[in-house]
C-alpha cells in the first residue's frame, strides 16, 4: 500500500475501495446454491451459512401431486442435499437448533380446515428424525426460537381458527407453559435463544401488520425498539443483542426489506434481490451468517448475507485515495439521507418545554399543559429525574447548551405573573440564577443552540392579551446580554437554532402584524452582526422546531394543520431548503437537542399533536464518502 503525504502533512492511504463505518454498513444479499425444489412455508435451522438445513413446506404447484412436504435437505454452503424425511410432512411450521441437534413443531397438514392444525414434534440428531413430546396447544404460523434440539421456545401461532398466546419452553424432554408475550400476534421473524430471544413483527387479529418488538430474558418479555417497517410473513437471524430480519409482507406484495437491529435501534439495510414472504426459511445464529430459502411464490433462491471480514473504517474527516475510482476522497456525514427513528418514550407527555444537549446527553425541563419546573434527563436510552427548576412554573422558555452537563435557560412564561427576564444556568447537578437579566422578557422565542458562554435569542412574545411578535434579539457572552441588531421581521413561535453568537438562524413561526396568528415560511441567518433574509421554507408553519447554523440547519414539525400537525422535515444547506425523512408523527412545540449547532443526532422529544404526546423520536444520518474536487 503507497502512502501520500503531500496533502498538509497527512498521511493519506491507498484504497480499493470506499471505507465503511462498520462491516454490517458493507453488508449485502448474495445468491447461493437453489433447493432442490421450490419450496414455501418451509422452516430452517443452522448456525452459519455452510451448515444449514431446510424442512417442511409446500411444492410447488400445491394440490394432491405436491402433497405438504416432508423433505429435509442439508447446504454445505454451496449446494443442498437430500436427507432422510420429517416423519409428518407439513407447512407453516416452526423451526430452530443446527444442522446436527435440530427440532421442528406444529404445523398444518390437512387442507383445507384448521383441523389440521398439529401439536407434532420432532427431534433431528443430524441423521434421522425422531418423534418426541407434542407441544401443549396446537397451532402453526409459529416464532420457533432455539440453538439445539435441547432448548427452544415456541411462540404464539394460529389455531382453530383463532391466534394463540401461549408460549411453550421446551428443555430437551417436554413443552412447559412460561410467560406470554404483550402483543397478540403470528407470523412474526424471531432470534436468540429460549433465554434471550426476540420476537418482531407479525399479523394481529384484524390482518394490520405490527412493528412491535418484544426480548425475551427466560422468564419475561419486554417491548424494545420498533421495526421502522410493521410486517408479518418473514424471518430473522442472529442474537437478542444484534438481529437481522428480512422478507415478509405489509400487508400487501411481498417485500425486500432488511433490518437491522444493534441492540438499540433498528436501522434499514440492503435489501433482498428477492421479495418474498419467507414463512420460516431462514437461519444464521449471528447475523454475519444470516441466510434465507424458498418463500412465497415457490421459489427455490437461497440468498446469503454477505458483510466483509476486514474492512477499512470510516472516520468522518477521513481523507483517502481511491485506486479504482483514480480519485481523492472525504467522509462526511450525509443529512440529506438522515432519517427519523423511534426512542425511549419520555415518562410524561409535555410541549414548549425547555430543552438542550444531545441524542444521549439531554436535559427537558418545564413546558405544559401544566407549567412545572420538572427537570428529566436522557442518556439515549432511558429518562430519570433530575433537580428541578427553581423559579416557578415555566413554559416556552428560550435554552442553550449542548450536554446535560452545562447549559443556560431564559425568559418564559410563568403563569404566576407574565413573563420572565431571569437567566439560570445548570452546571449537571443544579440551577444556579445568573448575574445577568434579558433585557426584554418574553416567550415562544423559540431559538436555542449555541453555548453557555456564546448565543443568541431572537424573537418571541409578550404576554396576551394582545399577542405580538417580537423582532427583539439579544446575544449572550457569559455573563451579560446585550441587544443586537433586530431580526427583519417581528415573530414568534419559530424554529431557530445556532452554533454561537455570530451564527444562528430563524425559520418559520407566526408573524404580526399586519395579521395576527398567520403561518409564515420565511427565514433568516445571522453572521453576528446582522440578519439577512434567505429562501423561504417550502412549508410555511409555525410552533416548529430548528437546530443547526445559518448554513447548515434542520426545522421539523409544527402546525397547525388539518387535520393534525406537521411532520415535514426540511433541510437547509446554506443556500435553500429540501424535503427530507419525516418525523414518524406530527408534531408541534415539540422539544430537542441541539449538539453545538449540529443537525447530527437530534432528538424530538415528545410535543403536541393534540393531545400531547411522549414518543421520543432521534434523528440519525449515515456516513459517506464524497470526491475532493478542485476548481
Amino acid at each position: 500500500m503507497t502512502d501520500f503525504k503531500g496533502i498538509r502533512g497527512w498521511k493519506v492511504q491507498t484504497l480499493s475501495t470506499d471505507p465503511v463505518a462498520s462491516a454490517i454498513d458493507g453488508a449485502v444479499w448474495t445468491a447461493g446454491g437453489n433447493l432442490p425444489q421450490a419450496l414455501y412455508e418451509n422452516a430452517g435451522a443452522g448456525a452459519t451459512q455452510s451448515a444449514s438445513m431446510n424442512f417442511g413446506g409446500q411444492g410447488n404447484p400445491p394440490g394432491p401431486a405436491h402433497p405438504y412436504a416432508a423433505d429435509t435437505q442439508l447446504y454445505n454452503g454451496t449446494s443442498w442435499t437430500e436427507v432422510n424425511n420429517l416423519n409428518n410432512g407439513r407447512r407453516f411450521l416452526g423451526g430452530s437448533g443446527t444442522q446436527t441437534s435440530a427440532l421442528a413443531y406444529g404445523g398444518y397438514q390437512n387442507p383445507p380446515s384448521d383441523a389440521g392444525t398439529k401439536t407434532f414434534c420432532e427431534s433431528w440428531d443430524g441423521t434421522n428424525w425422531t418423534e418426541v413430546a407434542d407441544l401443549n396447544t396446537k397451532r402453526r404460523d409459529i416464532a420457533g426460537i432455539g440453538t439445539s434440539n435441547s432448548n427452544a421456545l415456541c411462540v404464539q401461532g394460529h389455531a382453530g381458527g383463532a391466534v394463540s398466546s401461549a408460549n411453550e419452553n421446551w428443555n430437551g424432554s417436554s413443552w412447559t407453559e412460561v410467560a406470554e408475550p404483550n402483543t397478540l400476534r403470528y407470523k412474526s421473524a424471531s432470534t436468540g435463544s429460549n433465554t434471550a430471544g426476540i420476537i418482531a413483527g407479525g399479523e394481529i387479529p384484524s390482518t394490520a401488520a405490527t412493528a412491535v418488538v418484544e426480548s425475551w430474558n427466560g422468564s419475561a418479555w419486554t417491548e424494545i425498539s420498533d421495526l421502522n417497517t410493521g410486517r408479518y410473513a418473514f424471518s430473522g437471524s442472529g442474537t437478542y443483542t444484534e438481529a437481522l430480519v428480512m422478507g415478509g409482507a405489509t400487508p400487501g406484495p411481498s417485500v425486500a426489506n432488511t433490518e437491522y437491529y444493534d441492540g438499540s435501534s433498528w436501522s434499514e439495510r440492503a435489501d433482498l434481490a428477492n421479495a418474498r414472504y419467507i414463512n420460516y426459511g431462514s437461519s444464521g445464529h449471528t447475523v454475519a451468517q444470516a441466510m434465507v430459502f424458498g418463500g412465497e411464490g415457490r421459489t427455490d433462491s437461497t440468498e446469503e448475507w454477505t458483510q466483509p471480514s476486514t474492512f477499512s473504517k470510516i472516520n468522518l474527516g477521513q481523507v483517502y485515495f481511491n485506486s479504482t475510482a483514480n480519485a481523492f476522497k472525504v467522509t462526511r456525514q450525509d443529512a440529506a439521507s438522515g432519517v427519523w427513528s423511534s426512542g425511549t418514550n419520555v415518562p410524561v407527555g409535555r410541549f414548549n418545554a425547555a430543552s438542550f444537549g444531545s441524542q444521549t446527553s439531554l436535559i427537558l425541563m418545564g413546558g405544559e399543559p401544566t407549567p412545572s419546573t420538572e427537570n428529566v434527563e436522557y442518556n439515549g436510552t432511558s429518562w430519570t429525574e433530575s433537580a428541578d427548576f427553581p423559579a416557578g412554573d415555566n413554559a416556552a422558555n428560550f435554552s442553550a447548551g449542548s450536554t446535560a452537563t452545562a447549559g443556560l435557560l431564559a425568559s418564559g412564561y410563568q403563569t404566576s405573573g407574565g413573563n420572565a427576564t431571569e437567566t439560570y444556568e445548570w452546571n449537571g447537578t443544579a440551577w444556579t440564577d445568573a448575574a445577568s437579566d434579558v433585557n426584554n422578557g418574553r416567550n415562544a422565542g423559540n431559538m436555542g443552540g449555541g453555548s453557555v458562554t456564546s448565543t443568541i435569542y431572537g424573537g418571541g412574545t409578550g404576554s396576551p392579551p394582545p399577542v405580538a411578535g417580537t423582532a427583539n434579539a439579544e446575544t449572550w457572552n457569559g455573563s451579560t446580554w446585550t441587544e443586537v441588531n433586530n431580526l427583519n421581521r417581528s415573530r414568534y413561535n419559530m424554529a431557530g437554532g445556532g452554533d454561537s453568537d455570530t451564527s444562528a438562524f430563524v425559520a418559520g413561526g407566526y408573524s404580526t402584524p399586519p395579521a395576527p396568528n398567520t403561518n409564515i415560511a420565511d427565514a433568516e441567518i445571522w453572521d453576528g452582526t446582522s440578519w439577512t433574509e434567505v429562501s423561504n421554507l417550502n412549508t410555511g408553519r409555525s410552533t416548529n422546531t430548528g437546530a443547526g447554523t445559518s448554513t447548515n440547519a434542520l426545522v421539523f414539525g409544527g402546525g397547525p394543520t388539518s387535520p393534525g400537525r406537521y411532520a415535514v422535515t426540511e433541510l437547509w444547506n446554506g443556500t435553500s431548503w429540501t424535503e427530507v425523512a419525516d418525523l414518524a408523527s406530527g408534531r408541534e412545540y415539540t422539544p430537542t437537542s441541539r449538539t453545538s449547532g449540529s443537525v447530527f443526532g437530534l432528538v424530538a422529544a415528545s410535543g403536541y399533536l393534540p393531545p400531547t404526546t411522549t414518543a421520543t423520536e432521534e434523528w440519525n444520518a449515515p456516513t459517506a464518502n464524497e470526491d475532493i474536487t478542485v476548481s
